[in-house]
């Protein structure tokens, strides 16, 4: 696969000094000191003041990419971090600048958060996953509130149909392994079609019910802050993802390892789940139709992005025969574990 575009992407336009003049506009001035931050979906950039904003000398800029989510998506994303941090729930929220969080400049939507140290959660430590399974309760009891108006659901639809479609339209699977691929995703499909909680119908009554969700709260997307410091534990970051679904979808991307490990990993993370809010365990059989659609989805957006030259140079390897014949082997081992007995809690 080649890039045969890259100058034409809206990112190229996003320089340094764009940056700093999108934040002069608001009336946020920079001192000149700028760093991009680890992010490929989205441009972030942390930034040094000339005088403290609400008291943070530092503030992270964050460039939507244009055209995936609309203004109305994105205030719901930074509507749901106030209410987080309205009910005490330790998520770095967007700021309110001149009454609004949502800002525009050179074609970019942009916001302006808090910069937050931390580190990744060290997730082999029972104590560590018990905490972060309280504080993903208290996510999830927000959540469950009200529903979201504009963002859309995780089902089977946006994670599976969608993306299949695309890629063969567009000719991106590996021609020697397309029917191979086909194959094994319509064997996937049925199963993960088999759980009405993903179909993408509305739910019957006495069904898994879906709420809004963090959507991609794997290790990356926690800050952890020791014990002894300042507000220790867990810290919530980039709620871009966020979603309706069901809340396994939030402790399922903590798990890693062999089945036993997995199997310690999700009772420690449910122990502190239900210190705050019962977790319905119908949910553990959603785990590997998650996983699966997740695996699915990753393949299409790494295809879509490619006209963005920071995909290219970092995943050089996508688009392979090689690349298309691993996600066979792994549909197929996924779809043997979907007929395997759930994880238990």
């Amino acid at each position: 696969m080649t890039d045969t575009h890259p100058s034409q992407h809206p990112y190229t336009a996003l320089t340094p000094d764009v940056v700093q003049d999108a934040l002069a506009s608001i009336g946020v001035w920079g001192d000149g000191r700028l760093a991009a931050l680890n992010s490929f979906e989205n441009r972030v950039y942390q930034a040094h003041l000339e005088s403290p904003l609400d008291g943070h000398p530092q503030v992270v800029a964050k460039f939507y990419r244009p055209d995936r989510w609309s203004d109305a998506q994105i205030a719901e994303e930074h509507a749901f971090a106030h209410d987080l941090v309205s009910a005490e729930v330790p998520v770095v929220p967007p700021l309110r600048i001149n009454g609004e969080t949502l800002h525009h400049f050179g074609g970019f939507a942009f916001s302006v958060s808090p910069r937050r140290g931390g580190r990744r959660p060290e997730l082999e430590d029972a104590e560590v996953l018990e905490w972060i399974g309280r504080f993903l309760a208290r996510i999830h009891t927000v959540g469950a509130v009200k529903p979201f108006v504009h963002r859309p659901a995780l089902d089977v639809t946006t994670f599976a149909h969608e993306p299949r479609d695309w890629l063969m339209e567009h000719q991106m699977v590996a021609s020697e392994v397309r029917s191979a691929w086909s194959s094994a995703l319509g064997e996937a499909l049925t199963l993960i079609e088999s759980h009405p909680t993903l179909s993408g119908r509305a739910p019957a009554d006495g069904e898994i019910r879906r709420i809004r969700l963090h959507g991609d709260c794997h290790p990356g997307n926690i800050l952890w802050t020791p014990e002894g410091r300042p507000e220790p534990g867990p810290h919530f970051v980039d709620l871009d993802d966020a979603r309706t679904g069901p809340a396994v979808q939030d402790l399922w991307m903590l798990l890693s390892g062999e089945r036993r490990q997995q199997i310690q990993q999700l009772g420690a993370l449910v122990d502190g789940y239900e210190q705050f809010r019962e977790f319905d365990r119908r949910e553990l059989a959603l785990i590997e139709p998650l996983r699966t659609l997740r695996l699915i989805h990753y393949s299409a957006w790494l295809a879509r992005r490619w006209d963005d030259p920071a995909f290219p140079i970092n995943f050089p390897w996508f688009g392979s025969r090689d690349y298309w014949q691993g996600q066979v082997d792994m549909l197929v081992e996924q779809i043997e574990e979907m007929q395997n007995p759930p994880l238990v809690a």
